[in-house]
């Protein structure tokens, strides 16, 4: 992680914020920094920068985006898991806080960015160079930002620079496709200007590289559903062009991607920086298994997510062939499920020299003598659906009550593999050489052997489409995609309403038992955008609302 004083930067911030807002002073005061002299600093300007990295995204949004989709639910406090029960129960009007809260963040990042890019060139003793490394950093930040503005509400405001309180009030919403335009614009100009990964030194790991440039375009070209020839050129920019761009590689081991001790390794493109101490995520207090000393479950893997990863001979459970046993469930299936999942009788590690133990969730499973602590109980504090998460468990926080410091991927290798396939695909050019470093490589890597897994399937384009958004479901779980993915497939109106399901703990006559969790909605007419907040609609008359809210 690059230096990152966190004391020092929200310091730092507010003292920039505070200078903007006063009257410019003719004469320097020679004992503290002023509007005048704070951009002189060459720590400052480094600094302030950082500052608009620490306001890039949040943990409770990387994680609890699952529970708004149909990977996971969450059924407890609202406020901790960002009111997603409730969104997803679809009974939400303009007034929930979640959304001004998130449309704040995103535009408080905005506005740390055009303050950064406003006032760089005050500074008149940085090397040019290095000016132009920083402006590009602010510069990707801000279509960072804008990209999940514009999935969330579709037309938003575009502020290219700062503005005053007085001009944000009567500010209109720019049209989307305005905005993909800028953000496009945008990465192409500072592909150039950031470096390589290779390019930065030890102290600056996890700032940003020319290999996330491409690989944000990528995606937010991906997202737009029709421009997939612009989605291979980014992609085939990073496969094929890695001593320009980046050496980028799939990390032998699946699990090893999220280890504590493999940060910045070969697939990370794009993190969110964390250290311990400095600055921490807990939520995994509410994910583990309760005999792993989490506090409750606030988020579970649902059936549904279960279901969905396939057997080790390649074809879905309930396809012919397939060998599922519903009765024994988890056997033969693709390993990412065990290295996502917590099922029950499925192994745990409380560290990787500790004696692997058995996890017993269904109810009354536990031997004798044992603790009931992780079975299912619709009065407990564990999971409500009969699973617990694995994948991105920190052993190294368990002293610290969860407190983690491990860095959270926004864009990996994998990602940019998989968005590959599908452009390919789009354009009716998935081969089997694109099929072999892609979602062939995909699977060798987590552990599949058998041909039928591994071999180009003779399918039409409609269902090879379907195995590569179920091949994206299973690599990325719990990395926040989905949200995005269901929507701009269209799928959000079919698997968000209705039930979600946990394991098969229920009465039989009831969805064969497996058991009712939590109750969905999605209104097709609506919900595909988020509603315009009605805290900021209030301050500024000029923003419209999305249909139907």
């Amino acid at each position: 992680m690059y230096n990152l004083n966190r004391k020092q930067i929200l310091l730092t911030a507010t003292l920039v914020l505070s200078l903007a807002a006063c009257k410019k002073l003719d004469l320097a005061p020679s004992d503290r920094f002023t509007e005048l002299t704070f951009w002189q600093s060459n720590e400052n300007v480094a600094n302030f920068l950082n500052n608009v990295y620490g306001g890039m995204y949040s943990s409770q949004t990387f994680f609890y985006s699952e529970a708004l989709t149909d990977n996971a639910v969450s059924t407890r406090n609202g406020n901790t898991s960002g009111q997603a029960d409730i969104i997803a129960g679809g009974n939400f009007t303009s007034t929930l806080p979640r959304f001004g809260n998130e449309w704040a963040f995103y535009y408080g990042g905005i506005k740390s960015a055009n303050i950064f890019l406003d006032n760089l060139d005050k500074n008149t003793t940085l090397t040019g160079s290095l000016k132009e490394r920083y402006r590009a950093e602010a510069r990707f930040i801000r279509a960072f930002h804008y990209a999940n503005l514009t999935n969330l509400w579709g037309d938003v405001p575009l502020l290219k620079n700062d503005i005053s309180a007085d001009d944000a009030k009567s500010v209109a919403r720019t049209p989307k496709a305005d905005v993909i335009s800028f953000i496009i614009s945008e990465l192409d100009a500072v592909t150039a200007a950031l470096p390589k990964k290779e390019e930065y030194g030890a102290a600056d790991r996890g700032r940003i590289t020319r290999g996330a440039a491409l690989a944000l375009k990528a995606r937010v070209l991906l997202y737009q559903g029709n421009r997939m020839q612009e989605v291979v050129a980014a992609c085939e920019a990073l496969i094929d062009n890695g001593a320009q761009n980046g050496q980028y590689a799939l990390v032998p081991a699946y699990s090893d991607v999220f280890s504590p001790t493999n940060e910045y390794n070969s697939e990370v493109i794009l993190d969110l920086q964390y250290a311990p101490v400095t600055r921490t995520w807990n939520e995994f207090i509410d994910f583990a298994p309760i005999s792993a000393g989490a506090r409750s479950n606030n988020m579970a893997p649902t059936q549904e997510l279960v279901d969905s990863y396939i057997m080790l001979n390649g074809r879905g459970i309930r396809e012919t062939g397939s060998g599922y046993n519903e009765a024994n469930p988890y056997v033969n299936r693709d390993p990412r499920l065990a290295a996502t999942i917590v099922f029950d009788q499925g192994e745990w590690k409380d560290d990787p020299a500790a004696t692997a133990r058995t996890i017993y969730i269904t109810p009354g499973s536990t031997p004798a003598g044992g603790s009931n602590v992780d079975e299912y109980n619709t009065a407990g504090q564990g999971t409500p659906t009969g699973y617990f998460w694995r994948k991105y468990y920190d052993h190294t926080s368990r002293s610290n009550n969860y407190s983690s410091g491990l860095n959270l991927i926004l864009i990996r290798y994998a990602d940019v593999l998989l968005m590959y396939a599908e452009a390919k695909n789009a354009l009716g050019g998935l081969d089997a050489a694109t099929w072999d470093k892609t979602i062939g490589a995909l699977r060798r890597r987590a552990g599949f052997s058998d041909p039928g897994a591994l071999n180009f399937p003779s399918a039409s384009t409609a269902s090879l489409t379907e195995i590569i958004r179920r091949e994206r479901r299973s690599e990325l779980a719990m990395e926040g995609r989905r949200f995005d993915d269901i929507r701009r497939w269209g799928l959000a109106e079919t698997v968000l309403n209705g039930w979600a399901h946990g394991a098969r703990y229920g009465d039989p006559a009831i969805d064969n038992g497996y058991l009712r969790v939590q109750q969905r909605g999605f209104n097709s007419s609506r919900n595909y955008l988020w509603p315009v907040p009605e805290s900021e609609r209030a301050l500024n008359s000029s923003l419209t609302q999305n249909p139907n809210y």
